[in-house]
């Protein structure tokens, strides 16, 4: 999938002289955590967002004045701060060191860049211009598109589905296929057999959860510890000991 196909175009944006009362009521008007700041000419110049409200001196929340060894030695830095925590206007206290990303990227190539610049957020900009914004709810919205069932297709057999798990867990180097054994039943998957590393059992139940046809997943895998022979049963067959 493309950032093009996840992504919100229609774009809420201020300006730079936008004043910091008008910003935060088309925030909250708009239920938005952040948005670019594009000047006159069109061009992206910033970001801002609800972290940049965090230290403010109307809450209370500035900073403690630095040193005046500090202000001597780094001025700018320390002008900087001071305008970010008391100024009125969006140019004064935005992100300008803005990472951006091409409609035609692929949503890989977008979480790679999210992650490295520890943002929530990219505005997505083709020939100069802001097209779009790709936030971490669209990454939600996209995929909710494969994880809702599809229920107008034609039903999956269980014999079809134990194939599908158990094609899934040999083409995997962790998964311990020679101990696991796997069986259907109207759609419902049970688990059986013996984990030597407790950390398989998800990776287990996912690939199952992830074949289409499936609707329930029962563990009955137990753990045993090769070393003391300790056997402990799955946490569902154990929540099913004390309810019984």
């Amino acid at each position: 999938m493309r950032v093009r196909d996840a992504m919100t175009k229609n774009v809420v944006s201020v300006s730079p002289k936008t004043t910091i009362a008008d910003t935060l009521d088309i925030m909250v008007r708009s239920h938005i955590s952040g948005m670019p700041v594009i000047d006159a000419a069109g061009q992206l110049v910033g970001m801002i967002s609800e972290g940049d409200f965090l230290r403010r001196s109307e809450l209370g929340t500035a900073k403690p004045g630095g040193s005046w060894i500090a202000g001597l030695l780094l001025p700018g830095q320390a002008a900087k701060t001071y305008a970010h925590m008391h100024g009125q206007r969006v140019g004064e206290i935005m992100s300008a060191n803005v990472a951006t990303i091409e409609p035609n990227a692929g949503l890989d190539e977008a979480v790679a860049l999210m992650e490295k610049r520890r943002v929530k957020r990219l505005p997505v900009v083709e020939a100069d211009k802001v097209v779009g914004m790709l936030t971490r709810a669209d990454f939600i919205r996209a995929l909710v598109e494969f994880i809702r069932p599809a229920y107008e297709e034609q039903p999956i057999s269980d014999g079809e589905i134990k194939r599908r798990i158990e094609a899934e867990l040999q083409a995997q180097p962790w998964a311990p296929v020679a101990s696991i054994e796997v069986a259907v039943e109207n759609g419902a998957v049970a688990l059986r057999g013996v984990l030597i590393d407790e950390r398989q059992r998800n990776a287990i139940r996912a690939v199952a959860e992830n074949v289409d046809g499936v609707r329930a997943v029962h563990d009955h895998m137990i753990w045993t510890d090769p070393f003391t022979a300790t056997v402990l049963a799955s946490p569902e067959d154990e929540e099913n000991s004390r309810v019984a």
